[in-house]
């Protein structure tokens, strides 16, 4: 069982046509374009892929053409957390006949299980499964915080091995890192968060900001991890106008503009998202230029 997902990993936009449906060619072509950028895995049909306004069959074509394209070049994680443990279940088999290297479990959102459901639930859903598990805690969008306790209580399942962070509060990274066996990797889930969360300890970063700028990402992380923090912090101090930037907007309609005006035609957000407004456009427009991504 694989469960070295490497460092830097891109949550990937997911591409429209004009009619709303998925590009899966563009899809391909984007996902080679991320991992020779420096990108040593992928998150497919997450958060920033829009997963909630895409159906299942959406999602196993994803999961099937993302890794026919880059399989064995880099890790491909698919998308497979959900608010009903049965869906995800059933999703996590499909994904894993499509030959993904792993499954990122988001915490169930709306349904406000306690932490005693979120253990049964992710547990559920791993024992279904011969695939290494990322756990996704991301409070804001689910309104339930998975406590540090719950993910040590979960490490102890063989196959769930990592978890993206994206609470935004490093007491609980700290708690984590401090608390979780040396094996369990933590990832940050903000961009802006990803030296914070190394020098506590974490294994990397799940990156929007990685379709833009991988290496430069890359950078910042070797050097911390080779001892030059001096040239890490100077990298994140650079990075972080850009890492801010692509939340001016509701992920992922910020990354979405950037791609578009680079001359991926990733297409409009799906509803009930919206396109950037025309000042947002503006303001990442000079972002993209102050730069020099342009």
């Amino acid at each position: 069982m694989k469960n070295d997902f490497g460092h830097l990993l891109t949550a990937m936009v997911t591409p429209f046509n004009e009619d709303m449906t998925i590009n899966y060619s563009l899809a391909r072509k984007l996902a080679l374009h991320l991992v020779q950028s420096g990108s040593d895995g992928l998150i497919v049909a997450g958060t920033t892929g829009e997963s909630p306004t895409l159906s299942k069959e959406e999602k196993a074509e994803l999961f099937r053409v993302v890794v026919e394209e880059v399989g064995g070049k880099a890790v491909v994680l698919a998308g497979t957390g959900g608010n009903a443990t049965h869906e995800s279940i059933a999703l996590t088999q499909v994904a894993q006949k499509a030959g993904v290297d792993g499954v990122m479990l988001v915490a169930p959102y709306y349904n406000k299980p306690s932490q005693e459901g979120l253990y049964q639930h992710f547990k559920k859903v791993a024992e279904s499964t011969e695939l290494p598990v990322m756990l996704y805690n991301v409070p804001g969008r689910t309104s339930v915080n998975i406590l540090p306790q719950t993910v040590v209580r979960l490490s102890q399942l063989e196959n769930i091995v990592a978890i993206k962070e994206a609470g935004g509060k490093m007491d609980q990274v700290s708690e984590l890192c401090r608390l979780l066996p040396e094996h369990f990797a933590v990832y940050s889930g903000d961009d802006s968060h990803t030296l914070p969360v190394l020098a506590l300890g974490g294994k990397g970063v799940v990156s929007v900001a990685a379709h833009l700028a991988a290496k430069r990402i890359k950078e910042m992380i070797y050097a911390y991890t080779s001892g030059n923090t001096t040239l890490a912090a100077g990298t994140h101090l650079e990075l972080f106008p850009l890492f801010r930037g692509m939340f001016v907007a509701p992920n992922p309609v910020s990354v979405k503009t950037a791609l578009n005006m680079l001359g991926w035609q990733v297409g409009r957000p799906r509803l009930p998202l919206v396109e950037a407004s025309a000042g947002e456009k503006k303001l990442i427009k000079n972002l993209l230029e102050d730069m020099k991504i342009f």
